[in-house]
């Protein structure tokens, strides 16, 4: 019965621990969401777009894109193609 009684303690130690984590992780990731873009990436941003589109070009909203892999940004660039 000890022995069980130790695995199940060790398990909950375990699982403690690695809920802590994910916990600490997330609140990082909150952080990183609600964090503003710089006005420096703005402007830099600005200038390429007005340098590629030969000064007719507006830039109108910036956001951080949440996906991490480039798979799923593909599926997001893809679903997001206006039909004209």
């Amino acid at each position: 019965m000890t022995d069980r009684l130790d695995a199940t303690s060790t398990s909950l130690q375990k699982a403690t621990a690695r809920l802590n984590q994910a916990e600490s992780e997330l609140a990082e990731l909150r952080k990183r969401v609600d964090a503003d873009i710089p006005e420096d990436t703005v402007i830099a941003i600005s200038a390429a777009v007005s340098a590629y589109l030969g000064n007719r070009g507006k830039v109108k909203a910036i956001r951080y894109n949440r996906h991490k892999t480039w798979a799923a940004q593909g599926r997001q660039i893809q679903q997001q193609r206006n039909l004209r």
